[in-house]
Formats: structure tokens, sequence, C-alpha cells
């Protein structure tokens, strides 16, 4: 039976973090210049590409360690771009909320993103595992720099947070757990490598 995160929990997380009203940046297109190179008379353009990484297929001591790391990729491939959009957002909506001075506007604000996020992100969050919600906490804190926690406490209040955590804690949540990719956190942080670099 699966176990499911308590969804209120990243759902508090994710209202301070994603808004409807920030607008989509526009993309233009314009030309490009690249560096070029003079062989025997031709010119030719010159690129230098990204280093590609082959990496040997893990090899498993047992059947028990490969269904481990095994959930563990898809937990992360799950959860891995929910905390990329709250990166994202949260540079955004910083953006946004320095520009506005009234504390009434940001409220209504802050009110408007809690319902786009209802609309939207409810349905992905309550089909969460406890072991993804747990997973997007700390990737939230590697995209941001900043515990979850810490988010709540800045755009809903300290009594907020404090609530939140008070009730994470009886699930066995902390939202104040911070990424550690050298250590507990180590094999997430090679599956979001490998998910960057494509080869995953």
């Amino acid at each position: 039976m699966k176990v499911r995160f308590p969804y209120h929990i990243l759902s508090i997380l994710f209202i301070a973090l994603l808004s409807s009203n920030l607008s989509a940046q526009n993309i233009k297109t314009e030309d490009i210049l690249i560096s070029g190179i003079v062989i025997n008379g031709d010119t030719l353009p010159y690129l230098e590409l990204k280093e590609a990484v082959i990496q040997a297929p893990p090899e498993f001591v047992s059947n028990k360690e490969a269904r481990k790391i095994t959930k563990l990729i898809r937990d992360v491939k799950k959860a891995y771009p929910y905390a990329k959009i709250a990166g994202e957002k949260l540079k955004q909506l910083d953006e946004l909320l320095a520009k506005v001075t009234d504390e009434k506007e940001k409220k209504e604000l802050l009110k408007q993103a809690e319902e786009d996020l209802v609309s939207q992100f409810e349905e992905d969050i309550k089909n969460m595992t406890f072991s993804q919600g747990v997973i997007l906490l700390k990737l939230v804190d590697r995209e941001t720099g900043t515990t979850s926690y810490e988010i709540v406490k800045e755009f809903r209040g300290t009594l907020r947070a404090f609530f939140w955590q008070s009730l994470g804690v009886i699930f066995g949540i902390n939202l104040k757990t911070e990424y550690d990719p050298e250590g507990d956190d180590k094999n997430i942080e090679q599956i979001v490598q490998m998910i960057e670099k494509g080869t995953l």
C-alpha cells in the first residue's frame, strides 16, 4: 500500500512559491553570433561542445539494493520537475514582490497564487508518495538554497511556518531539513546530475 505524502504541507510551500500572476518571458528571435575558425582559407563555425560523460551501468550487490535504487530514481524523476519550478518561481516572485510596496497588494497576490496553486497542482501533490514528498522538500532546498521552512516563513509568516513544521513533525517530516549532496543525499544528487545531463 502506498503511503501518501501529506499534501497540505507541500501545498503551503508551493503557495509561497508559485504565482500565475508572474508574466511569461517573451523570447525574441535575433541574429546569433558564433565563433569561427579559418582553415585553408575557409571560415568554418567553431563551437565548443559540453563534455559528454559516459557512465557504466551500476552494479548492484543484491536484488534488494537494485530495487531500492530503482525506486529512488523513480521518486527523484517525479519530484525534480516540481523543485525546478519552485526554484524558478521563487526567483520571479522575489523580483515581483520587491516592486510591490503595499502590504494589502502583496497579500492579494499571494491569495491569488494560492487559488491558482490548488487548481494546478493539488492532484499532482496528492498523488505523491511519502518518499517523493520528502525528496521534493530536499530538492527545493537544492534549487533555492533555502529550506522549505524558511520559504514558508518568509512568504507566509513565522506562525504559519511554525504550524506547518509542527504538523510535519507529526508525520515524520522536517521542513528545516537541508540538502546534503556529499552525505545523506549523495545518491539523489547523482540521479539529478544524470537527469540534467540527459543520461537518465
